[in-house]
């Protein structure tokens, strides 16, 4: 095949390539999107937070179909039929895949399928079915992400030894799964399976669920885990797997240095993420990378190579797909010759669990640890009356405030739809508001989002329905 010329090359059609493409042709670029996947999307759409989403959302509803007895309210038990389970939840990343490919089409962003290669710094072959197409570029994005990360004593090609992909592939249900890592995946298909019916045992080598988020967030998702799964283990680690017949053998060591070994059905591996960076041909052009493997690159996420940048989780730091789709507005701006860095962008975190953990900003436990002087206000759920129509009082908002200029430094949140909630966090902590800003902000009742308002109103002593000392001036 001849030579295709092009001015933008993006490898890689996750919610940062595409967001990338599409972008860089609004700008009136002529631009290639490279994907390996027959669908459009990346592992976000297909193999990860829409996937994962969907079954939260179904699982949810066997958990409140047996809550609801005490409201006088009783269901049957529920019939799980998987195939149909999978082809609903297929059916949306289908629609969502399509979706991509359409706008790609009406914004005139041509679509190559297969594996990238860089021949050199403007040279990219791509190995499609019908053969190696070369294309000839002025300027890339590398979007290739990342996967799930899989120690060499764990890959014993069996399985029931599963990653994020497999287990969100549900083919079965499994009576006894063990979940190693809880981050928020191990956490949130531990949700899944657990209301699926799965006895599920999660391990964690620290000293606490979800890293990263303020011990007082997590403590009821901690709280509803110990309840919904079989066991919670913490400090400690997962020694070696064998395969035992239809079970693998699993041996831990604990905190005392006890060991002991235990049969499971399934294994969910979910230990962290590793870049995709493999033959993608990177040595043949200017590209540097980390100790890790990730790409490096500048605040205008350009590489060393000056043809090319990279976006997403192929250059580290927090993997989210929103992150990702921001990076890639600044790559092509940067590309514009426009004067836009990604730096001090607020980048909300949300965990799906039950109940939801979201933050932004700065975070209590960053504060402390820096030794920066902050207030916290927070209002706790209990004397939310929306949350008690639900019956979810577990939950709670917070603020973390610089108590000299009284602006907005951090937001979290952790309670039923937090992650729709935090969104009014971003607004604040971008925009520079300051805690008078929220409290005079009338929202509406009864909403969760009120929570937000009389947080704020807690750090003048004053919220309506809960009762605080009045902060001395």
């Amino acid at each position: 095949m001849d030579p295709i010329k092009t001015e933008v090359v993006v490898v890689g059609a996750g919610p940062g390539g595409y967001a990338a493409a599409f972008y860089a042709a609004d700008h009136g670029k002529k631009v290639i999107l490279v994907e390996q996947d027959k669908r459009l999307g990346g592992v976000c759409l297909n193999r990860g937070c829409i996937p994962s989403k969907a079954l939260l959302h179904a699982t949810k509803l066997i958990v409140e179909a047996r809550e609801s007895a005490h409201r006088g309210i009783s269901f049957n038990e529920p019939q799980i039929e998987l195939e149909k389970l999978r082809a609903w939840k297929d059916g949306i990343l289908q629609k969502l895949s399509g979706g991509i490919a359409q706008i790609a089409k009406m914004r005139g962003v041509q679509i190559v399928y297969g594996r990238g290669h860089f021949e050199d710094s403007t040279t990219l072959r791509v190995e499609t079915e019908s053969g190696q197409q070369f294309i000839k570029f002025d300027k890339a994005i590398v979007a290739v992400g990342s996967k799930s990360a899989m120690p060499k004593s764990f890959d014993l090609g069996n399985p029931r030894i599963m990653t994020s992909r497999e287990a969100l592939e549900l083919q079965e249900i499994p009576q006894d799964l063990l979940v190693v890592g809880g981050g928020y995946i191990g956490m949130e298909l531990g949700t899944v399976y657990a209301a699926l019916g799965s006895r599920v045992v999660v391990v964690e080598a620290l000293d606490s669920i979800l890293t990263g988020a303020d011990p007082d967030l997590v403590r009821p998702v901690m709280a509803y885990a110990k309840k919904a799964f079989k066991e919670v283990r913490l400090k400690t680690k997962v020694g070696k797997m064998a395969t035992v017949g239809k079970h693998i053998k699993v041996a831990f060591d604990g905190e005392s240095g006890a060991q002991a070994e235990e049969l499971y059905d399934h294994v969910l591996v979910s230990v962290g993420r590793v870049p995709n960076c493999a033959d993608l041909g990177l040595e043949n052009t200017k590209v540097e990378r980390d100790e890790k493997g990730f790409i490096k690159v500048n605040e205008r996420q350009e590489t060393a190579d000056p043809s090319i940048l990279a976006i997403g989780d192929i250059v580290g730091g927090v993997m989210l797909a929103h992150k990702a789709s921001k990076e890639a507005r600044v790559a092509v701006e940067a590309m514009m010759g426009e004067g836009s860095v990604f730096k001090d962008v607020v980048i909300p975190a949300v965990v799906f669990t039950d109940p939801e953990v979201a933050w932004c900003g700065l975070t209590e436990a960053e504060a402390r640890a820096k030794g920066t002087n902050i207030a916290v206000a927070k209002f706790p759920w209990g004397a939310s009356g929306r949350a008690l129509t639900f019956d979810r009082t577990d939950g709670v908002t917070k603020l973390i405030i610089d108590p000299e200029t009284e602006r907005i430094l951090g937001v979290g949140i952790a309670g039923h739809g937090a992650g729709e909630l935090i969104a009014e966090g971003v607004v604040a902590v971008e925009m520079g508001a300051t805690v008078r800003d929220l409290a005079e902000s009338v929202h509406p009742h009864p909403t969760l989002s009120e929570t937000i308002m009389e947080a704020a109103e807690v750090f003048f002593g004053h919220a309506t329905h809960t009762f605080t000392r009045k902060r001395t001036e």
